[in-house]
């Protein structure tokens, strides 16, 4: 039973995998589309526009690099989340109070201490590599 599911079930979940990245990156190029038409529309482009467009860019390079070397980056979504907050501390800053615009500030100054402290720990404190098996 165990070679079975060997067999067969990881070759199915590794399919399912591959399918949904490809829904991933489908979807993520219709709202790059659907963004380049709305600044078309308004005829003008914005800074929001624009980080938006970087986000969708980041997702589109997250997939990428997730069906090449089958791991997913860490640091991808943090820098996604950064972006994220960037953004709507820009579209909403009127509206929002003191402490909402702190709080968001300091989300974003968290996740950035976080982003350094991956790299960090890449760096100084990498996984040991594993041997072949001949």
């Amino acid at each position: 039973m165990d070679k079975m599911f060997r067999k067969y079930g990881i070759s199915s979940i590794k399919a399912v995998e591959h399918l949904v990245l490809i829904i991933i990156a489908i979807a993520t190029i219709i709202a790059i589309g659907q963004e380049i038409v709305h600044i078309l529309n308004a005829g003008m482009v914005t800074l929001a526009d624009l980080l938006l467009l970087f986000i969708y860019l980041e997702v589109l390079a997250m997939v990428s690099h997730y069906a090449e070397s089958g791991k997913l980056p860490i640091r991808m979504p943090l820098y996604i989340a950064i972006v994220a907050l960037a953004r709507y501390l820009i579209l909403d800053m009127k509206a929002m109070d003191d402490w909402r615009i702190m709080a968001i500030s300091l989300s974003t100054l968290i996740l950035a201490a976080t982003v350094i402290v991956i790299r960090w720990g890449q760096l100084k404190l990498p996984y040991p590599r594993p041997k072949d098996i001949d």
